[in-house]
């Protein structure tokens, strides 16, 4: 009997050592499956957010570092499943075998252990790394998405205001795959890929919203210029129909030459409005379907056309008032010009005693031409018209002097 109880107590001792070391390693088992996890969700982060060298080198010494704790879980599971230490027929030699297979198992994990710390510290810096860059994606991801919303609802508006935005909608449509990359994030496609498709997105989409909230600006722009272009045709023919009596009053009261040049300006009137309205048609049907660029070349070219029409009518109303001023009172036209002569005279003169040729011979030409242009208003059928030509040259002629003069005394224009 003492034998007996002797050989149980050494079983139940050796199974109680095994089952303790059964523990250790089932600890340091579960230490090292948790750091494990921890480590590499940091790789992970790593690896979605830098593509250096250093972090692709993590990367694989990563899967190096897993690839032995497998090995060793692997002998520790086998270790755990080879005996089983609360048999009740577990012998002596069985329980001292299992439990120096499990103390062998719980050094290899805490070795591991020990290898997955320095890793980590390793991996620290990059980490802190990578994380800067992930906190850069969620903002950049909602811009591009804040980015999209704003162009789709551009394009709504423009929609309601029955403006055709097919190429606009074309081109939103494009962004599709794009705004998946979005949605799956940086984990599967990288941070620095989901943040450069988040800038093209954000930019594509500022792009489509600018056309879009455009649309309804320029429509209502040419809309805007086709009306007021209309009204001033329309007041074009009427001015161009009051040329006629003026020209009439021209020929019935001064000399031919005085209203020859003027004599097609109704026809000519008359026919640029009538292609004014032409071309505001063609702006018209332009802006309709939505050829703004086209639209808005022809109002641009019809307003040339009708500033130039509006010159050559108001030209006959300048005339006969310019003339009537020349017949009531030529000697205040006459006054005009020889002060300006007499002006010039003065600077030519300042400071020396004799003017230099080079001003006075212009200046006493022009006093000459102001001479005869006087002359010519005798007689029965005067040219007036001549007259005030002539007159405004005398005048060009004085002001051409003194700007000489000035320029070469180094004199501020007047």
């Amino acid at each position: 009997m003492a034998g007996g109880s002797a050989r149980r107590w050494r079983g139940e001792a050796g199974r109680a050592e095994a089952q303790a070391a059964r523990e250790a390693a089932a600890e340091a088992f579960y230490e090292v499956d948790t750091l494990q996890r921890d480590v590499r969700i940091n790789v992970e982060t790593v690896a979605a957010a830098d593509n250096s060298p250093g972090a692709q080198r993590a990367v694989a010494d990563f899967a190096a570092i897993g690839g032995r704790i497998d090995q060793v879980s692997t002998a520790y599971i086998n270790a755990l499943d080879a005996v089983d230490l609360d048999a009740e027929d577990l012998s002596p030699g069985a329980a001292a075998q299992a439990r120096q297979q499990l103390d062998h198992s719980r050094q290899q994990l805490l070795q591991a252990k020990a290898e997955l710390e320095r890793f980590a510290a390793f991996l620290e810096p990059l980490l802190t790394s990578a994380a800067a860059q992930l906190a850069q994606v969620a903002p950049a991801v909602e811009r591009a998405k804040q980015a999209w919303l704003a162009a789709s609802n551009a394009l709504d508006a423009a929609k309601e205001a029955r403006l055709g935005t097919d190429a606009q909608s074309r081109a939103l449509a494009e962004l599709g795959p794009q705004m998946r990359v979005l949605t799956e994030g940086a984990g599967r496609h990288g941070v620095q890929t989901v943040l450069r498709t988040a800038a093209d997105v954000q930019r594509a989409a500022e792009t489509i919203r600018a056309e879009a909230e455009r649309l309804p600006q320029q429509a209502a722009e040419i809309d805007k210029a086709l009306a007021s272009l209309r009204t001033r045709t329309q007041a074009l023919e009427t001015r161009s129909q009051q040329v006629g009596p003026v020209l009439s009053e021209l020929r019935r009261r001064f000399s031919e030459a005085c209203w020859r040049d003027l004599q097609q300006v109704p026809e000519q009137a008359q026919e640029s409005a009538r292609q004014a309205l032409a071309r505001l048609n063609e702006a018209e049907k332009a802006r309709n379907e939505q050829r703004f660029a086209d639209g808005l070349a022809i109002i641009a070219q019809t307003r040339t056309l009708l500033t130039t029409a509006d010159g050559s009518v108001a030209l006959a109303n300048d005339r006969l008032h310019a003339l009537n001023e020349a017949q009531r009172a030529p000697q205040a036209e006459l006054e005009r010009a020889r002060f300006a002569i007499r002006d010039a005279q003065r600077l030519a003169m300042a400071g020396r005693n004799a003017p230099d040729p080079r001003h006075a011979q212009p200046l006493d030409a022009a006093l000459e031409r102001l001479d005869r242009a006087e002359a010519g208003l005798t007689g029965a059928h005067p040219d007036y018209w001549h007259f005030l030509t002539e007159t405004a040259a005398v005048r060009e002629t004085a002001a051409a002097v003194v700007q000489a003069i000035r320029t070469e005394q180094g004199m501020p224009r007047r």
